[in-house]
């Protein structure tokens, strides 16, 4: 019996219906790309609600456009908002139900990650999970077919999740997505100063500077920087705003900041 994840965003974070939703990423998408970057292995995006930070995801998003059809495999790790996690959950469903279509979960994938012990099916950790569903219509227009790890982190160590990240790092078929949005619910100006100071951190590769409330998903964050020093890539900030600029009041924001590795 095959088991789908429903949405639980669709028509709040993002359009429920397909046409619109594909009009509006789209549109978020659309953005002038350099022709010398370096095809990126990871990326570091934001999770609210489109009209929030969608333009600051559609600024990483849009660099994975030429790697259609290379990409197979993507591995989309997030912070538990909802209930609490002991290490990393993973989803037992075969897919995720999308308003453009369900994406397939890989399961040989799943298989893999479970030998590890701090990763387990977890369904309640993924059921109203927004943080890994925000991403899927993005990889949905700009990859088309792939199959997906959907992992939502909670109480695990930066080695741990590092650990898991290295075990599924796969070749280039597979790129890794981290979901996470930065400062929250501080006025413009210090929002601002904080979400810079935490930037900075996660391009220095400072695993220790990238504090718990300077990013709501550190904890992904901070495993992820750690294999990359371990790798030796680096990290390019491709986008950083919050809120204030896009479409919330200035008095209390939320920021948004976009990441590629390398």
């Amino acid at each position: 019996m095959t088991t789908v994840r429903p949405p639980a965003v669709a028509g709040t974070f993002y359009p429920s219906d397909r046409d619109e939703l594909a009009r509006t990423v789209d549109a978020l998408l659309d953005v002038p790309m350099p022709s010398d970057e370096p095809a990126p292995k990871a990326l570091i995006v934001p999770h609210a609600g489109y009209v929030y930070s969608g333009a600051t995801a559609g600024m990483a998003y849009a660099r994975l456009k030429r790697l259609r059809g290379t990409i197979s495999r993507v591995v989309v790790l997030g912070p538990a908002h909802r209930v609490w996690v002991d290490g990393l959950a993973v989803s037992s469903a075969d897919a995720f139900a999308t308003p453009l279509g369900p994406v397939p979960v890989d399961d040989e994938l799943r298989r893999r990650a479970l030998v590890l012990p701090q990763v387990r099916i977890g369904d309640r950790a993924h059921a109203d999970e927004h943080a890994i569903e925000v991403q899927l219509p993005f990889l949905k227009r700009v990859l088309g077919a792939f199959a997906l790890l959907p992992l939502v982190v909670g109480d695990a160590s930066s080695d741990e999740i590092a650990e898991l990240i290295e075990w599924v790092w796969g070749d280039k078929e597979t790129i890794l997505v981290v979901s996470s949005d930065l400062s929250h619910y501080h006025g413009y100006d210090t929002a601002r100063r904080l979400d810079t100071r935490t930037a900075a951190a996660i391009v220095a590769e400072d695993v220790d500077a990238i504090t718990d409330d300077g990013a709501c998903g550190a904890r992904p964050v901070r495993g992820l920087i750690a294999a990359a020093k371990h790798r030796r890539l680096g990290v390019r900030l491709v986008d950083l705003r919050s809120s204030g600029d896009t479409a919330g009041d200035r008095d209390s924001v939320v920021g948004y900041g976009a990441f590629l590795l390398p």
